[in-house]
């Protein structure tokens, strides 16, 4: 069968299309509190910043089109004359698009970018990476769809049931890194290598390891940065097992500051 944006089911596709939840290290209970036992990594492990930003999706397609979207909708396609101006996504990530557009990322499936659009007045946290207001791009992971007629077709449960279950089938770090060197984008900072097993279980430990880790962001556009990161997101490398350590879950469950 062959794809059209103009006749295909953006509802699915968006579903089908959507980053899923990454779970915290440690359990997330009432009141946005941690509690033990952390989630168990196997294997080597890279930690990567965790940008304070708002998430974006380049999504290619079959046909030659692509589409823009916010976590959630649609924000644009390809050659549409207007676009959605929410959080910046749009103006910042199109010009992106369009020169990826040309390699024709799609090979016969759906590629789906998915980044990080950060400073400028995009989230609160914005002075943290930016005193003048500069908008950055981090992209974060990549999609590869093949076989995207058989999930289209399934229902809306469905289809979330198989994103939130980790479905989707995300290429490994290596293909990550040759991606964004091959068309010139930047990842979020690598900030560690390890193995999974030697990460710390215990509360303490973990809020010590980030804060060690990761005191200041590396991703400021300014000198006028306020510095402060949001965290790390941890990972096997072949992206199986992956959660995240936030600063303000820690300092919330542990009533101290960083």
């Amino acid at each position: 069968m062959t794809f059209s944006l103009r006749s295909s089911n953006l509802r699915a596709l968006n579903s089908l299309t959507k980053y899923p939840s990454i779970p915290t290290y440690h359990t997330l209970g009432e009141r946005g509190r941690l509690g033990e036992p952390a989630i168990a990594f196997d294997g080597p492990v890279v930690g990567s910043e965790k940008v304070d930003g708002t998430n974006a999706r380049m999504v290619f397609l079959p046909d030659g089109t692509y589409l823009l979207g916010s976590r959630e909708e649609w924000l644009c396609a390809s050659d549409d004359l207007i676009g959605n101006p929410a959080l910046g996504i749009v103006e910042h990530l199109r010009p992106v698009a369009d020169a990826l557009r040309e390699k024709r990322l799609d090979a016969g499936g759906i590629t789906v970018v998915f980044g990080e659009v950060y400073g400028g007045n995009v989230t609160a946290h914005s002075k943290q990476y930016t005193g003048d207001k500069r908008v950055g791009y981090r992209v974060f992971d990549v999609v590869r769809l093949t076989d995207f007629e058989t999930p289209l077709a399934w229902s809306g449960e469905q289809l979330s049931g198989w994103r939130e279950s980790g479905g989707q089938p995300f290429i490994s770090e290596d293909a990550l890194q040759v991606f964004t060197r091959e068309h010139g984008l930047e990842l979020t900072p690598r900030i560690f290598e390890q193995d999974g097993g030697a990460l710390p279980k215990d509360l303490e430990g973990a809020f010590g390891f980030l804060r060690t880790h990761a005191p200041t962001t590396r991703c400021a556009l300014d000198a006028g940065a306020g510095q402060h990161t949001e965290g790390m997101v941890v990972r096997t490398r072949d992206r199986r097992t992956i959660a995240k350590l936030r600063f303000e879950d820690y300092e919330r469950t542990l009533r101290v500051k960083r």
